[in-house]
């Protein structure tokens, strides 16, 4: 049951109307603290526009549509695209729910990750608010259909393009700081397996290294002290079990030295720490080694052709070191008394060393237990990483042969030494607590987010101004001024709406009406006469035909009744 759980939850997240796919929660205190403050900003929004939306009243159906506005911004984050549409839509005839768009614009485009669908969002935003806007213009009694067109090109520009634009720059940011975090994760991770290969090569080293040095003494005194035990068989026999011993104690070191190597790890390439010394490889110290196994027993012989390789690359110097020094090894192991010959032949750009023994005179009382079988593996590998070759195996006549072939200054390619550090530089890794927590994040962002609509609401305002105060300039301007005979239809494009304040002023102080008039319109106008009166123009039809236009003019402040008039 318990692991049931996870998915469970992780399904009811990805349902919620009320979060973006993949948040985590149902975020449902988050959704009912939002649906406060977005029909708060309705409200301030409807109190800011009256002079636009009064004709709306306060009615059912602005009260139905600022809830489905305020509906459609708690689901943004789950249908991003379906969210500022609809709203922008809305806009377009509840202009109070501008800010609501802006909202959700901004939190379309910085959702939506391709600048195509953005662009597009945008775009289908905007036309739906002037789609609609110019549309219920005069059905809602604002104004005709070229105001509508100028009211929904405001209000598409300040509360869909600007915050659609925010929004963007917004989510660029937040991919693009995204994108760093995971680009500084993945450095991290391969610099800590840099560093965890670099130990690795370097506790294959030292395994290299123990095994060549340590081992090839031990090997050496475990073979003395076997010689020692059969020469003290038949002369001091009290003094076999010491010599015994010693060589149960050189074997047992052998055996914990190979448990050693491998606790530190395979055996790497390049071993070593650079030249063991100066003269390691040359000719002097491969003689060195060449004397010691004849101290041992061993009838050896070295044959050097060309010159010394003091001059030659420590990593070259050290490969044929250890080449002659672990064939030496081997033949105090297996082939004890045989003869050998150590040629090293350095010509041009190549090093060839062989190490050739041939059949011991006696074969080996019993196997010795000190081979680990890394040796030759060891050196293959260290050969072939400096671009060279080795060969090895048993001779025709029944010994044992080595033979290594190496560049005598290995070019870069073939450069084995220790791995550079890595260095990456320094990376900017944005860690949310190391100076603001949680709570002054979100605070700061509130504050933000709430600045950033208080100036977007003054600029909506102020563009709807701009727009209100030209309405009747050129909304309502027309090239065929009103005449007698024209149809209501043709006077309503030319003239601004009927307006109450208007009918109200010209009650019992305007001239008689033609008594065939079945109704008479009075549009708004805020014109003077030069006496200050204002001036007013009354339009009666009949049926649906213009019969008389009369003009007069009533006082502005209250005075007795009568006017001046005149009829046309």
């Amino acid at each position: 049951m318990s692991s049931s759980a996870p998915p469970v939850s992780e399904n009811r997240a990805t349902r919620s109307l009320f979060t973006e796919p993949g948040e985590p929660g149902r975020q449902l205190w988050r959704a009912a603290g939002e649906a406060v403050l977005a029909g708060a900003l309705v409200l301030l929004s409807y109190s800011a526009e009256s002079a636009i939306e009064a004709r709306l009243g306060v009615g059912w159906a602005a009260v139905a549509l600022g809830a489905v506005g305020v509906a459609l911004v708690l689901v943004r984050r789950r249908y991003p695209v379906a969210s500022v549409v609809g709203l922008a839509a809305l806009m377009g005839v509840v202009p109070s729910v501008a800010l609501l768009t802006a909202v959700a614009a901004y939190t379309a485009t910085r959702q939506l990750r391709t600048p195509r669908r953005q662009v597009g969002v945008l775009l289908a935003a905007a036309a739906s608010a002037m789609l609609t806007c110019a549309a219920f213009a005069p059905v809602l009694g604002v104004g005709s259909r070229l105001f509508g067109l100028a009211l929904a090109a405001v209000l598409a520009v300040t509360t869909v393009v600007v915050p659609g634009l925010v929004g963007t720059a917004a989510g660029q940011s937040d991919r693009l700081l995204r994108a760093l975090r995971e680009r500084a994760a993945a450095a991290e991770e391969a610099r800590r397996l840099a560093d965890s290969e670099s130990r690795m090569r370097e506790r294959s080293r030292i395994a290299a290294e123990m095994h060549d040095l340590v081992g090839h003494r031990l090997s050496l005194v475990s073979l003395h002290a076997g010689g020692l035990e059969m020469a003290l068989l038949k002369e001091a026999p009290e003094l076999r079990d010491e010599a015994a011993v010693v060589r149960r104690a050189t074997r047992d070191a052998m055996q914990e030295l190979r448990e050693v190597l491998g606790v530190l790890g395979p055996l790497g390439g390049e071993s070593g720490i650079g030249a063991l010394t100066d003269a390691t490889g040359t000719r002097a110290d491969v003689e060195a080694l060449v004397e010691e196994s004849r101290g041992g027993g061993i009838p050896a012989e070295l044959v050097w052709e060309g010159p010394d390789l003091d001059a030659r690359p420590a990593r070259v110097r050290r490969a044929v070191h250890r080449v002659v020094r672990e064939s030496l090894t081997n033949v105090h192991r297996y082939a004890a008394g045989a003869h050998v010959t150590v040629a090293v032949r350095h010509i041009g750009e190549r090093v060839e060393v062989r190490v050739r023994n041939g059949v011991p005179p006696t074969r080996p009382p019993a196997v010795t237990g000190l081979g680990s079988g890394r040796g030759l593996t060891g050196l293959r590998e260290r050969v072939a990483l400096l671009g060279g070759g080795l060969e090895a195996g048993r001779t025709p006549g029944g010994g044992f042969a080595v033979a290594a072939d190496l560049p005598a200054d290995p070019g870069p390619g073939a450069e084995t030494a220790e791995a550079a550090p890595y260095d990456s530089g320094p990376v900017a890794v944005d860690e949310p607590g190391s100076r603001f927590s949680v709570l002054q994040r979100r605070i700061a962002v509130a504050v933000t987010g709430l600045l950033g609509l208080v100036g977007l609401g003054a600029m909506t305002l102020f563009g709807i101004l701009l727009v209100d105060h030209s309405r009747y300039d050129l909304a309502y301007r027309s090239p065929e001024p009103p005449r007698v005979g024209m149809t209501r239809e043709q006077v309503q494009r030319a003239v601004a709406p009927d307006d109450v304040a208007s009918r109200a002023a010209a009650a019992g102080r305007e001239p008689p009406r033609p008594r065939s008039a079945t109704d008479c319109l009075y549009p708004y106008t805020d014109e003077k006469s030069a006496h200050g009166r204002l001036e007013l123009v009354r339009y009666c039809f009949r049926s649906d035909t213009l019969i008389a236009i009369d003009r007069f003019t009533v006082p502005v402040v209250t005075e007795p009744h009568g006017g001046r008039g005149t009829h046309d």
